[in-house]
């Protein structure tokens, strides 16, 4: 919801209206389907991985769970229709593409993680389109996209236990870990190049580049290397909680880079 936010205001938009109110509830209701109808189809690997989530600690049944994803991605789809009709077709897409993530996608090598890495770069691109101008979403967009992709792949690292017993086929179990986070380290240096781009090109100020250098980049480099330095699941679980941390930093760095 923050990032669509974040999207509309650097877009353009110069107050808080209704078609940016209901993007970000939109967002935030199809962001909660998601999790919830992962929940629905993860729970056997929960069992294993994190026993003490709601439904593998039968906290919830996995009807009621199925229930309120419909529901939540229901209402996310008709919030979407205060918007206009971009929003409509996007919020649609993004609910089909995220209920075959969790149904089948996310126990393949790669596809799961680009569904994922997609539909959260979207969020900027949703919040462009709430502001009635996206041309200043592309760059968070494409930042979101290989931030959430680097993440993506230590979560599946993370889970390689449950992942394994329940035949999903992620990279790091398909593969090893090794090839993983080669593919984490090219990401992020990819995206620690790509982020320096917007100030050197001038459209973001000198306010972007210090906290993007200082608070986005140390992190990005710190999680590589620790990377090659633990293989542990506690380690790979703090990795994912510190980059989830880290993309607010990098939504303050474009929003103070607009001025």
């Amino acid at each position: 919801m923050l990032s669509i936010l974040v999207a509309a205001v650097i877009c353009g938009s110069t107050g808080i209206d209704t078609r940016i109110i209901a993007a970000c509830l939109s967002g935030g209701l199809i962001t909660a389907a998601a999790n919830t109808i992962n929940d629905f189809f993860d729970i056997e690997i929960d069992r294993i991985n994190k026993p003490n989530r709601p439904l593998p600690a039968g906290m919830v049944s996995a009807t009621a769970a199925l229930v309120y994803a419909f529901f939540l991605f229901a209402a996310g789809i008709a919030a979407a229709l205060f918007v206009n009709k971009a929003a409509v077709i996007i919020a649609a897409l993004s609910s089909v593409l995220l209920y075959f993530y969790s149904a089948r996608l996310k126990r393949t090598v790669i596809f799961g993680n680009l569904v994922v890495s997609v539909t959260t770069a979207l969020a900027f691109i949703y919040g462009g389109i709430a502001a009635g101008y996206i041309k200043n979403a592309i760059i968070p967009a494409v930042f979101a996209f290989f931030m959430h992709f680097g993440r993506e792949i230590i979560k599946d690292m993370e889970d390689v236990q449950g992942d394994e017993q329940q035949n999903a086929l992620t990279l790091p179990v398909r593969y090893g870990l090794a090839p993983a986070r080669r593919l984490v380290t090219v990401t992020f240096v990819l995206l620690f190049l790509l982020t320096v781009i917007p100030y050197a090109a001038g459209i973001y100020g000198l306010w972007y580049l210090l906290i993007v250098v200082s608070g986005v980049n140390t992190v990005l480099l710190y999680t590589m290397i620790k990377l090659w330095r633990k293989t542990t699941r506690a380690s790979f679980s703090q990795l994912s909680t510190l980059l989830k941390a880290d993309m607010m930093i990098g939504l303050l760095a474009i929003f103070a880079g607009r001025w």
